[in-house]
C-alpha cells in the first residue's frame, strides 16, 4: 500500500448518494452518475464543478433549440425568397432583391434573438406545458411587427410576398422543431435520465401522493430523492416508496444546501406558512434550487387561476369553471359533425368488425348498455360486442377476482372476453359505436368516462361533479393509462377534465388518445 494514508467515508444524504469516497490523491467517483456525492468537506470549487455538471442536459438541450430555430428562420427565409422571386438569383441585383438578401442574412439571427428576449430558451418553461408555445409564438409575432413598422418607418423596399411565407414558415418549423425536441426529451425522462433531483418538503401522506403522481407521469422531469417531515418523522407509505426523511421541515435549506438539489418542492401544511416560506426562498439564494410551492387548490391550473394583488397580498383568484356558455354550444356542433364524419368514413371498418364479431361467437354484432350522461340522464351507449352473450351471468362468479377500481369491474385475463373481442379491447376499436351516441348528443367526443347507474347510486359528493358534462368517448382517463388507474386516480383525473376544460384541452387529449390506442397498453 502507498505511503499515504487512505481513508474511507460515507458521503450523502440520498440513497444513491450512499456510495465510497476514497481520500487518497483525490476522490474516486463515478463521471456516469449524474448525482454523485459531495464530501461533507466541500470546497466552492468542487461545488461549481458539480453544479456545472448536472446542468450539462440543460445547456445541451437549449443549444439544440437555438440551432433548431436558426435552421428554421433560414429555412424560412429561403421558402420566401423562392417565393417572391421563383429561385432566381437575377433580382438580387434590384433594390427590392438585395432588402430579401438582407432580410434573409439577418432573419436567423433575430429570430433566435427574439427567442431569446421572449424567454422561449428558459430551462422551466422548456419540455412541458404550453408556455414554451406561447412564448415562440410571442416571438414570432414581434419579428413579424418589427419587419412591418421598420420596413414602413425607414420606406424600406421588403417585398411582403417575401414576408408573408417566410415568416410563418419560420414559425412552423420553429414549433414542430420544438415538439420534436419535447418528445425526444420526454423518452430520456422516462428513461431516468435528464431529470431534476427535488427535495420535497410536506406532511408523509402529502409527499407520498405527490411522489405516486410525479412517477405516474416522468414527462416533467422531477426526481424525488428526499423528503423534510414535521420532526423527521417517516411513514411506512414512504418507506414503501423508497423516498427517504432526510430531516426535519427546519433542515430544509441545509439538506438543500448539503445535496445540492435542483428543485425544493413545498406543500401545504401550518408549518410552511408564509413567514416560513419567505424565509426558506432567502436561505435558497445561494444554491442553485428553485423553490416552487404546491398550493392547496390542486387540479385547477390554466387560466383560472390568476395572481390578484390585495393590499400587496398576491392572491390566487380562481374563476369558475366553464360548464356551459357559446364554447360549449361550438364544442356540441364540433362533436356531431365531427362524429358524422367518422362514421361515413369509417362505414367499412364497422361493416369488417361486425361480420368479425358475429363469425367469431354467438350473439349480436353489437352490445348495448345503459350508462348515466349529463344531468343524471341515462342513455344506452352503444359499443361492439367483445365478451360472450352471457357475461352478465359470469361476472357473479368473477366478481371477487376483480382488478379494476372499486367500482368499476375489470380483469386482465377475463374469460368472459372472446378472442376478436381483445383484439378490439386492445387497440379499442369496439368503442367506435359511440360516435353514434356523440352523434345523437348523448356523450361527446372527449369528456369524463360514462358511468353505469349502478357506479353513479355510490358516488359521493365529489363524484357527482362528473355528471355536469357529457360523457366522452375519450378523456384524460383514456390517455393516462385507462383500465391501469385505481379509484383515486380515475376520480381525480376526470374532474381535472371537468374543473379545466377547454377547446385546447380537448384537442391535446384526442392527439394524446392515438398514441394511447396505438400503444394498446392499459386496456383490457
Amino acid at each position: 500500500m502507498a505511503a499515504e494514508e487512505v481513508a474511507v467515508h460515507q458521503v450523502g444524504v440520498f440513497p444513491h448518494q450512499q456510495r465510497r469516497v476514497i481520500d487518497g490523491s483525490g476522490p474516486s467517483r463515478s463521471s456516469a452518475d449524474p448525482f454523485f456525492p459531495v464530501p461533507r468537506r466541500r470546497t466552492a470549487t468542487a461545488g461549481a464543478h458539480r453544479a456545472t455538471r448536472r446542468a450539462v442536459w440543460q445547456r445541451e438541450y437549449v443549444r439544440t433549440l437555438v440551432v433548431s430555430d436558426a435552421v428554421a428562420a433560414l429555412v424560412g427565409a429561403l421558402l420566401g425568397w423562392a417565393a417572391r422571386f421563383g429561385g432566381s438569383p437575377l433580382h438580387l441585383g434590384t433594390t427590392s432583391g438585395q432588402a430579401v438578401l438582407w432580410l434573409m442574412a439577418l432573419l436567423p439571427p433575430i429570430w433566435v434573438a427574439s427567442m431569446g428576449l421572449m424567454r422561449a430558451y428558459e430551462p422551466r418553461f422548456l419540455g412541458v406545458g404550453s408556455e414554451e408555445f406561447q412564448r415562440v409564438l410571442t416571438a414570432g409575432t414581434a419579428v413579424v411587427a418589427t419587419v412591418g413598422t421598420l420596413s414602413w418607418a425607414f420606406s424600406l423596399d421588403v417585398a411582403r410576398g417575401f414576408v408573408v411565407v417566410a415568416l410563418p414558415v419560420a414559425g412552423l418549423l420553429t414549433l414542430a422543431g420544438r415538439l420534436v425536441a419535447r418528445r425526444y426529451l420526454h423518452r430520456r425522462r422516462a428513461a431516468g435520465e435528464c431529470v431534476q433531483s427535488t427535495l420535497v418538503a410536506g406532511h408523509p401522506g402529502a409527499v407520498a401522493a405527490l411522489v405516486r403522481q410525479v412517477r405516474r407521469d416522468t414527462d416533467h422531469g422531477l426526481r424525488i430523492d428526499g423528503a423534510c417531515t414535521p420532526g423527521g418523522r417517516g411513514s411506512a407509505e414512504l418507506q414503501q416508496l423508497g423516498v427517504p426523511v432526510v430531516g426535519s421541515l427546519e433542515d430544509v435549506a441545509d439538506v438543500a444546501r448539503r445535496t445540492d438539489v435542483d428543485v425544493v418542492a413545498t406543500l401545504t401544511c401550518p408549518e410552511l406558512d408564509g413567514p416560513v416560506l419567505r424565509r426558506l426562498g432567502w436561505q435558497l439564494e445561494d444554491t442553485r434550487a428553485d423553490l416552487v410551492v404546491a398550493p392547496a387548490l390542486t387540479d385547477v391550473v390554466g387560466p383560472r387561476v390568476v395572481i390578484r394583488p390585495v393590499s400587496g397580498l398576491p392572491l390566487l383568484h380562481v374563476d369558475r369553471p366553464e360548464l356551459r356558455g357559446l364554447r360549449h354550444v361550438g364544442k356540441a356542433l364540433l362533436d356531431r359533425g365531427s362524429a358524422a364524419l367518422a362514421l361515413l368514413l369509417l362505414s367499412p371498418v364497422f361493416l369488417t368488425i361486425a361480420a368479425l364479431v358475429k363469425l367469431d361467437s354467438k350473439g349480436p354484432a353489437f352490445f348495448l348498455q345503459t350508462r348515466v350522461g349529463r344531468d343524471g340522464r341515462e342513455f344506452t351507449m352503444v359499443k361492439f360486442r367483445s365478451m360472450v352473450t352471457d357475461a352478465e351471468q359470469l361476472l357473479i362468479d368473477l366478481r371477487e377476482k376483480s382488478e379494476g377500481n372499486g367500482l368499476l369491474f375489470k380483469m386482465k385475463r377475463d374469460p368472459r372476453i372472446t378472442r376478436v373481442g381483445g383484439f378490439l379491447r386492445r387497440y379499442s376499436l369496439d368503442e367506435l359505436p359511440q360516435l353514434f351516441n356523440v352523434l345523437t348528443g348523448s356523450m361527446s367526443l372527449v369528456g369524463p368516462r360514462p358511468p353505469l347507474p349502478k357506479e353513479v347510486a355510490e358516488y359521493g359528493d365529489d363524484l357527482h361533479r362528473r355528471l355536469l358534462v357529457k360523457p366522452g368517448l375519450t378523456g384524460l382517463w383514456q390517455v393516462s393509462g385507462r383500465s391501469d388507474l385505481d379509484l383515486d386516480e380515475s376520480t381525480r383525473l376526470d374532474l381535472q377534465y371537468v374543473e379545466n376544460w377547454s377547446p385546447a384541452f380537448d384537442a391535446m387529449i384526442l392527439a394524446k388518445t392515438v398514441k394511447a390506442v396505438l400503444g394498446g397498453r392499459g386496456a383490457y
